[in-house]
């Protein structure tokens, strides 16, 4: 009897569920949808897409689970254990592990005694060189709270990877791509021959590029004066940052950036200015980190749909050796390299199948 796997995977502000097989190197999709948090009761959704599809022999449940922490560095089966080490971890990921957990219990309320895997997006950044990773604040503190740079959407940046390095012939024998995963969340991540050397977000999803409603970068001291200036508890302004800041927050009009390029409003152009500008410059950080590269890659939500974002962020960079073609980056659809003939850097569009990785971390570990 085929195994279906069923994979879970749950962002901060949706859920995409999918179900697989697996026979070896093959995973073949057999349904996917995807839904808002707010579409209902996790329970419910599960049921219904269970039944529409007629999936009755799911018998493995892959979760994608943000944050793993220091203990949870590679994926594993959910026992009650790993279920308490999530919850735990849920300061440090309020937008994401409190909904991961709400599914985790969810799919064993449907589907009773099935083996369930979590799958960590921080699992990707475990072996981040130590200068990328560390903060400069006393070392007995850092080592007391576990206080380092986890980095955070190891799978889409997994994905990325991949499906690039497929494309290239085997004469490739190194390979430096800057991997960029746009959508409600925002990450960039300098990949050398498959392994991370640096990643914008740190301690938590909020560290680095500028988001749909989080603040990205800023100095911890502006963090301290609005907690004295406006009296805000630890939780208001973590909510602040996390959900009232971004392109929402410099906007005051949506999340959303293809509204705000729709939108002849002077700070709609400053939130899209701002979230442009910072991935634009890690970009170059990130090449002087791989000394280089051989592709950019985009992905997510924003990187895959949304070209004026992708001509924004690059264009201006033919000294370093970038270049877009204008006409190939708004036509382009699936995986596409956008990048012109003269670019001595590829670009990439490249479409993030984080599921078909939860499932195959699934049937590895089942």
């Amino acid at each position: 009897m085929t195994t279906i796997i069923l994979t879970v995977n749950t962002g901060s502000s949706s859920v995409r569920l999918g179900a697989f097989t697996c026979d070896g190197d093959t995973v073949t999709e057999l349904a996917s949808i995807r839904h808002d948090l707010s579409a209902g009761e996790p329970c419910v959704i599960l049921k219904e897409f269970m039944r529409r599809h007629a999936l009755t022999g799911i018998t493995v449940a892959a979760h994608r689970v943000v944050h793993g922490g220091m203990n949870l560095a590679a994926s594993c089966l959910i026992d009650q254990k790993v279920e308490q080490e999530i919850e735990r971890l849920t300061l440090l990921a309020p937008l994401h592990n409190p909904v991961a957990l709400r599914w985790i219990r969810a799919t064993r309320e449907v589907l009773k005694d099935i083996v369930q895997v979590a799958v960590f997006d921080t699992a990707f950044f475990t072996d981040l060189p130590e200068t990328a990773r560390a903060y400069a604040i006393p070392h007995g503190l850092a080592e007391k709270h576990g206080l380092r740079r986890y980095g955070f959407h190891g799978l889409a940046h997994k994905s990325m990877w991949q499906s690039w390095r497929a494309l290239q012939p085997d004469s490739l024998q190194s390979a430096r791509i800057i991997s960029m995963q746009l959508g409600a969340g925002c990450s960039i991540t300098a990949i050398d021959n498959g392994l991370p050397r640096d990643t914008s977000m740190g301690f938590s999803p909020l560290e680095g590029l500028v988001m749909a409603t989080r603040s990205g970068d800023i100095d911890p001291g502006l963090a301290t004066f609005l907690q004295r200036q406006e009296s805000l508890t630890p939780e208001q302004l973590d909510r602040l940052l996390n959900a009232r800041s971004g392109l929402l927050g410099v906007s005051g009009i949506s999340a959303d950036i293809s509204e705000l390029l729709r939108t002849p409003d002077e700070l709609a152009r400053l939130a899209v200015d701002l979230y442009c500008y910072r991935a634009r410059k890690y970009v170059g950080a990130y090449l002087a980190v791989l000394g280089g590269a051989d592709a950019i890659v985009f992905g997510g939500g924003v990187g895959e749909n949304v070209p004026e974002v992708r001509e924004k962020i690059l264009t201006g960079m033919d000294w370093c050796g970038i270049a877009v073609d204008t006409q190939k980056n708004y036509r382009a659809k699936g995986i596409s390299c956008i990048s012109s003939p003269f670019s001595r850097i590829e670009v990439w569009v490249t479409p993030v199948n984080e599921a078909v990785i939860l499932a195959r971390e699934a049937e590895v570990l089942t």
